[in-house]
């Protein structure tokens, strides 16, 4: 991730979102119906960065819900601009983080600057969600891709007019988890299994090659991909190792359960993204985790919905 940017009074402020107009009534279409229960989030062992809090493994139990199958799309986040009229931080502020192999030559020269020691990252004037990459790029072939740049704040005025809320950590890994108790991805533990005739095959969008050098798009993409591009897990859900950084409702904080009174600044997000490769960032894996301010946004951060459920006997329609 990028350093938090700083965007003046009020910067890693979570602000509740005030919507003109309607919201949208609830619908669980493109939903995904959870049982849920008891299960064992987080996880221990070497691949795990001890630092984020991965740890230790513990008993959750979560009542049902619903979860969105994908990453909110460009397609769906321009309906909710059309409704409401909502402007992003990143439209608002002017700016946006970009990686900088994506960036042309003239928005390079016109750049901001690096994000601290994260020298692939450039402040970008101009980009926002519907120009991803800045001035002259647009989002015209890329309606089914998640939507980008858009800060824990967007996400959560989303989710109000749409009738949800952003998953919580718990929500989101179990979903994840596709029901596989303590695996490290959503399909099982390898992390390019073999597939039809003998041959590696590619479940998630991650980096492939020399970070942060070269992507030989290996894995079919090189930046983003369509939302529902890969197989789901076996329950359903496309994509939540790879392609985009997923926010979350949880504060975060390496000890669980924490709160904005406790002194915390930084929302939890998951998933992993295009950007994450073993030789620097292995948080593909559905226990991991990491954080960003509430304002912050970036060219590899989107989210999903979720919906709480009152009982078990709520059935998917």
């Amino acid at each position: 991730m990028p350093a938090a940017p700083d965007r003046g009074v009020g910067s890693g402020i979570a602000v509740p979102p005030e919507l003109p107009g309607k919201s949208a009534p609830t619908s669980h279409k493109g939903m995904v119906f959870l049982r849920c229960g008891r299960f064992l989030m987080g996880s221990e062992g070497p691949e795990c960065w001890a630092s984020d809090g991965e740890g230790p493994v513990r008993e959750v139990d979560l009542p049902p819900f619903w979860m969105d199958e994908c990453a909110v799309t460009n397609s769906q986040f321009a309906e909710f601009v059309a409704a409401t009229n909502y402007k992003t931080e990143a439209e608002n502020f002017g700016w946006s983080y970009v990686f900088q192999k994506h960036v042309n030559a003239t928005n390079k020269k016109q750049a901001r600057g690096i994000s601290g020691e994260a020298n692939w990252w450039l402040g970008i004037d101009g980009a926002h969600w519907r120009k991803p990459e800045g001035p002259g790029s647009n989002v015209r072939k890329r309606e089914n891709h998640p939507v980008v740049h858009v800060s824990w704040n967007d996400a959560a005025a989303y989710c109000a007019w749409a009738g949800k809320s952003l998953p919580t950590e718990a929500q989101w890994e179990f979903a994840a988890r596709g029901g596989l108790e303590q695996n490290r991805y959503p399909w099982g533990n390898e992390l390019v299994p073999t597939g039809k005739n003998d041959k590696p095959e590619h479940r998630c969008n991650i980096w492939q090659g020399k970070f942060p050098d070269l992507d030989t798009g290996a894995d079919g993409w090189v930046g983003t991909a369509p939302a529902k591009f890969y197989a789901p897990n076996a329950s359903g859900l496309y994509q939540t190792s790879g392609n985009v950084w997923e926010w979350c409702a949880d504060w975060f904080s390496r000890f669980h359960g924490a709160t904005a009174a406790q002194g915390t600044t930084h929302k939890v997000t998951k998933g992993g993204s295009f950007l994450c490769h073993e030789s620097y960032c292995n948080r593909y894996r559905v226990s991991a985790r990491t954080a960003n301010t509430p304002d912050s946004t970036t060219s590899h951060t989107g989210f999903r919905c979720a919906v709480a459920a009152a009982t078990a006997e709520n059935t998917a329609r």
